[in-house]
């Protein structure tokens, strides 16, 4: 079983989603699960098979969800500077050109806002290492250099 990290606020989101799916959805797509059958013929009912197909969807990702809430660690900010970690800002250096990235889990990742997965290869490569080690990425391009600059 892998370790889920989230902030708080992503924590209460899927909370908030687990909650939308079980209670309204579920009774939603019942609802129409029932009047589709109302209809008679199930074979041609294309209306009981939509809602037959969007219930799949839906216990699909209340599995989903129910599985990562189960083992979740949230992500501390702050505290220990010394060490890349998960909820780590940290500025790194490739060639001349300065990049800022959040260490976040793989939930939380949205590279376009600066933001890694701690399961990617750069934020792999940082988690452990300290503010002037240099790291390196193998990557299909060839291997970069990265020398991390800061850690907050």
């Amino acid at each position: 079983m892998n370790t889920h990290y989230l902030t708080q606020a992503k924590l209460e989101e899927l909370k908030k989603e687990l909650e939308t799916l079980k209670k309204d959805k579920r009774q939603e797509i019942a609802e129409r699960l029932k009047t589709a059958k109302d209809y008679g013929d199930l074979s041609e009912n294309s209306e009981y098979a939509e809602a037959r197909e969007e219930q799949a969807v839906v216990e699909q990702r209340i599995f989903q969800l129910e599985d990562m809430l189960k083992d979740t660690s949230i992500i501390e900010t702050g505290g220990d500077a010394n060490k890349v970690r998960v909820g780590s800002v940290v500025k790194i250096k490739k060639d001349d050109k300065v990049f800022s990235y959040s260490i976040v889990g793989a939930n939380e990742t949205m590279p376009e806002e600066g933001k890694i997965s701690n399961e990617s290869p750069l934020g792999q490569a940082l988690i452990g290492h300290s503010a002037g080690e240099s790291v390196s990425i193998k990557t299909p391009a060839g291997e970069f250099v990265y020398k991390i600059i800061s850690i907050e």
